[in-house]
């Protein structure tokens, strides 16, 4: 697969990271539903900073994301960005559910994430590995 470069104003660049986001407590709160609404929300939130979802998968304590990003993003300001929007997102619209298992206690992810950058294995190779995850179904 070859590589496809970007442009900017001052630069070409194919950044991708392969990120993962746990749950608060590690809970099993994430459905098929919650995890379509997921996918909306961060593909959403990349756009309005020119970067791309490129893949997304999950089990129901944790999710995989691969995306590109520019390079006047930091990855952490990134992080900050997609954890805190999606939370707010995740409450507003599910706080009956949310409440349940933390009790109006207002959070969602942990503080901490993985983050790989993409340069070592081809794109392709770590999108096998997220869409193998085992996502969890409605019953």
């Amino acid at each position: 697969m070859k590589a496809i470069y970007k442009k900017s104003y001052r630069s070409v660049y194919n950044l991708t990271a392969h990120l993962v986001f746990v749950t608060k407590y590690r809970k099993n709160i994430l459905n098929e539903q919650l995890q379509k609404e997921l996918a909306k929300v961060f593909s959403s939130i990349l756009e309005t900073r020119k970067g791309e979802l490129i893949e997304f998968n999950g089990e129901s304590d944790h999710v995989h994301l691969i995306v590109s990003y520019m390079p006047q993003i930091s990855v952490s300001n990134l992080v900050a960005n997609l954890k805190a929007t999606s939370s707010k997102y995740m409450w507003n619209t599910h706080q009956d559910y949310l409440s349940k298992t933390y009790y109006k206690k207002r959070v969602f992810w942990t503080g901490s994430y993985f983050v790989a950058s993409c340069g070592g294995i081809t794109i392709e190779t770590l999108r096998q590995y997220v869409e193998q995850q085992d996502r969890p179904c409605d019953p």
